[in-house]
């Protein structure tokens, strides 16, 4: 945002923003701005004649109101929790497993459940107010069977509890004794267990829209906040199995529980359902099949550290070498495997206005059914301004049986390969490409198209 608001309001409506929010201060200058002729008459009448068009639409003029029984009804609906269960579960990434999961929900083990985030449902900002949310302590022991015996502790508290929507609440930071003493009640608890499950991350008050100077949302640092890094190295050293829970809403470095973890599984935001997928995913009644739609980098140093940079960023490597992310971007394991064929292209030449059609095999050669996400990629070889050197063009998440084969097909478009050039026209230029084809950005294979 401008300095200036009335300059800021006038660069905005001229972009075709129509709405100023959350306060509307910018565009309480636009009357300044219009008798000063800096914008004219016609392009705040288009705004408003979008915005009111809108609202025709949706019908707001003839019911402007919200009916609160209906709205009662539609947060109650039985199918709901259903669905939030569901997308909780699709949601789940796996990214590290030496064999400790699925854990085996009838077996006699002592769980220690411990981090800042296992009690506590953490939806996210802007998710509503569901009549029951569920934690991964009461989806555990939902999950669990008769012998499995579950601890909890907080290990640390990330933030003082204060009155609010979690969004809404500043950040007010732990005395360090308090938490000094839970990391010890921790220990203490992953001592006398056999499996420890550390579910650290973020929550809304540390990851969040930062609107007002008393509610910061930026971070300086991608590390865990507080003292969770001092909580996951103490359980670390007690030496027992760690299974790794991150709810976060953003990349973490999470360096040293990746390490020493015996599985790591990222969970986000799981919602209101939350609780039950998590354990739905421990205990192997779901597969996990997310990936991974951002890179997690090693180090906050290697920022930016995206997948589709540009050849020239890896000219020049660190003194301690080259850039490699801690997990890749689409990467995402699974408790089966799966073989992905080299890309079979319908065409090995096409016009620069056809399509062409890839095709891949996709096996599942491991033991369990299960979810794998085929991904395609483009690579423009050669073109008259500098292009990524890997674009995400196409994907598709298929569940097969184990042993099961599948093809799977993308037609990819004149705009796959499309970019726009130095006179800012978008248009596809003619040239070699290369497609790959894998399930991450870091693990492909290739085949050459040339557009004539």
């Amino acid at each position: 945002m401008a300095a200036n608001t009335g300059e800021a309001a006038v660069l905005a409506i001229r972009s075709d923003v129509d709405v100023d929010l959350p306060e509307g201060a910018s565009y309480a200058r636009l009357p300044a701005m219009l008798r000063e002729g800096k914008v004219d008459e016609a392009t705040i009448d288009a705004a408003v004649s979008r915005v009111l068009t809108l609202k025709f639409e949706a019908g707001l003029f003839e019911h402007p109101y919200a009916d609160p029984a209906r709205a009662a009804r539609v947060l109650n609906d039985p199918a709901g929790p259903v669905l939030a269960r569901r997308l909780a579960e699709r949601s789940l990434v796996l990214l590290k497993n030496d064999g400790i999961l699925p854990l085996d929900p009838k077996r006699a083990t002592r769980i220690a459940l411990i981090g800042p985030n296992s009690r506590e449902a953490l939806r996210g900002g802007y998710s509503g107010e569901p009549t029951h949310a569920v934690g991964i302590l009461e989806g555990l022991r939902a999950g669990a069977g008769k012998s499995v015996v579950i601890e909890q502790t907080d290990g640390v508290w990330i933030n003082m509890p204060g009155v609010g929507a979690p969004e809404t609440v500043p950040i007010r930071p732990v005395p360090a004794a308090d938490n000094q003493r839970r990391i010890a009640e921790a220990v203490a608890l992953a001592r006398r267990s056999d499996i420890v499950i550390l579910c650290v991350g973020d929550t809304e008050a540390t990851t969040r829209e930062a609107v007002v100077p008393m509610l910061p949302g930026d971070r300086r640092t991608l590390n865990l906040f507080g003292d969770q890094d001092a909580l996951v190295k103490a359980v670390l050293d007690c030496g027992k199995p760690v299974v790794g829970i991150l709810i976060n809403g953003r990349p973490l470095i999470v360096d040293e529980l990746a390490k020493g973890a015996s599985a790591l599984m990222v969970a986000w935001y799981p919602g209101e359902q939350g609780g039950q997928a998590i354990a739905d995913g421990l205990f192997g009644r779901v597969n996990p099949g997310g990936k991974l739609p951002v890179t997690f980098p090693a180090s906050v140093g290697e920022l930016p550290d995206w997948y589709n940079h540009q050849p020239s960023a890896d000219k020049v490597p660190y003194i301690e070498g080259k850039r490699t992310p801690a997990f890749p971007f689409g990467f995402g394991l699974s408790y089966t495997s799966f073989d992905i064929s080299e890309p079979r292209l319908a065409k090995s030449s096409i016009g620069q206005m056809e399509t062409v059609r890839v095709e891949v095999d996709v096996t599942n050669s491991g033991g369990r059914d299960g979810d794998e996400v085929v991904q395609i990629y483009v690579r423009d070889m050669v073109a008259s301004v500098p292009r990524p050197v890997l674009e995400l063009k196409a994907f598709r998440r298929v569940t097969l049986r184990k042993g099961e084969r599948r093809t799977v097909s993308f037609d990819l478009t004149p705009d796959a390969f499309a970019f726009w050039d130095k006179g800012m026209n978008w248009r596809v230029e003619p040239g070699e490409f290369t497609i790959f084809a894998g399930n991450s950005s870091a693990n492909l294979k290739n085949a050459r198209l040339t557009v004539a």
